[in-house]
């Protein structure tokens, strides 16, 4: 079944069929809610933002029209409000990794120099991202790692799609200059993480 034939299910009663929506989208809207609470050190709360998403989802579901977006933008738009209200709500501001405490491990079958390279260049992408504004960082997690469009991405966002284009580059370039003094010239730093110049 499509998306939108279990909506028109459950709208006719058949509830149960929402167990099936969440099956196909919770995995990915748990990522991007964990990726918006990295920043403010708040990751333990994504699994209840994102079952809060979910319920929000549910009560709202008789007013989703589909004309007006697809049900996994509607759903982004709002975990992505249920985060940003959260953070409201915490008045946290944006804390590096480097507060965190992140420890790089390495597996003894692996070379130790590698692995600790590979774990430092993760942590240096991560808050790289993670000090970027609230748009720009949502804009490129929700390209990067989710895959989304730039059409879904202005859904979600609430922006046309010139300006996403425009956070990801500004995010992008960012990131780039952030790490450029670690990277340097390398391909490295545009393969890492997906990130393009």
């Amino acid at each position: 079944m499509t998306d939108s034939q279990l909506i028109r299910e459950i709208k006719d009663g058949n509830v149960q069929l929402y167990s099936e929506l969440m099956r196909r989208y919770q995995r990915k809207i748990l990522a991007f809610i964990y990726h918006m609470l990295k920043s403010a050190k708040l990751e333990l709360l994504a699994e209840d933002l994102c079952s809060e998403s979910f319920y929000k989802a549910y009560r709202s579901l008789h007013s989703f029209r589909e004309v007006d977006a697809s049900f996994s933008t509607w759903l982004y738009t709002i975990a992505r409000n249920t985060v940003l209200s959260e953070l409201r709500k915490q008045k946290t501001g944006n804390v590096s990794l480097d507060e965190i405490g992140f420890m790089p491990t390495a597996s003894l079958d692996t070379v130790p120099e590698h692995r600790l390279l590979q774990n430092e260049r993760m942590t240096m992408v991560r808050a790289a991202i993670n000090s970027l504004p609230e748009k720009q960082r949502s804009a490129l997690i929700l390209r990067e790692y989710d895959q989304l469009d730039y059409q879904e991405i202005a859904s979600i966002l609430g922006q046309t799609v010139s300006s996403v284009k425009s956070l990801l580059f500004r995010a992008r370039s960012s990131v780039k200059i952030q790490l450029e003094p670690y990277f340097g010239d390398s391909p490295l730093l545009e393969e890492y993480e997906g990130m393009k110049s």
